[in-house]
């Protein structure tokens, strides 16, 4: 795990290159699923009609806004990118949801003021991954559920072998011609390749804060993984 310490001035200029083209290449390169995924998300949140929720790295606030069609104007949602070129395009998506530039190593948010904080494909980009779901865990209310989006690897041989040959060469060089920044994106794979997943990934998620469960389960095959941590 300390191996991986994403350095924090290079991730922000990195995500500011691709920014207006994320959202296409997050599409093309996941033949959509990734809606699919953070739908899942959403649901096993347990998100309801008055809960406030905070979603982190929100990136272009696709998670943030579907939080929002979850606990309505009677609830609230604030989507929070340390990267101000996605806070930009979020904010233009949405009016309903508050999108704010802030780092989620260190949150502008009291103790205890959400009942959902999440974070997809954003923790392993952190430069502090225990740090930051320390913070997210502190804004949470007892009870509340911290939810984490990530990708992983899948089990099964021959599946892996695939996505291996896939992620390495594949995925890189179509997210290069979409967003002329194929640097980015052989980043990207290897920044999920060395960052924890299942078991490894929830001993973190222990080792950060006090919950009283935690809990995952993968998606599509393990191509992504799903966590669910409910605040002592």
């Amino acid at each position: 795990m300390d191996q991986h310490r994403p350095d924090p001035e290079r991730i922000h200029s990195m995500f500011a290159s691709i920014a207006r083209r994320y959202d296409r290449a997050n599409t093309v390169l996941s033949g959509g699923i990734h809606h699919l995924w953070r739908r899942a998300a959403v649901r096993w949140s347990g998100a309801k009609i008055g809960d406030r929720v905070l979603d982190c790295a929100t990136g272009t606030g696709d998670l943030a806004i579907a939080f929002h069609a979850a606990v309505d104007a009677q609830g609230g949602v604030v989507g929070i990118d340390f990267v101000s070129e996605m806070i930009d395009l979020a904010r233009a998506k949405s009016r309903e949801v508050r999108f704010e530039v802030a780092d989620v190593t260190a949150l502008p948010f009291d103790d205890g003021s959400f009942d959902i904080a999440s974070i997809a494909f954003g923790i392993r980009n952190v430069s502090d991954p225990r740090k930051g779901l320390a913070e997210m865990a502190r804004v949470l209310r007892p009870g509340g559920r911290l939810i984490v989006l990530e990708l992983g690897r899948p089990k099964r041989q021959a599946l892996a072998t695939a996505y291996e040959l896939s992620r390495t060469r594949v995925l890189p060089a179509i997210g290069g011609v979409i967003t002329g920044q194929k640097r980015a994106y052989e980043y990207l794979d290897r920044s999920s390749v060395e960052f924890p997943h299942g078991d490894a990934f929830a001993a973190l998620i222990r080792e950060s804060a006090d919950f009283a469960s935690i809990e995952f389960r993968p998606l599509t095959l393990g191509i992504a993984y799903l966590y669910r941590a409910i605040k002592r």
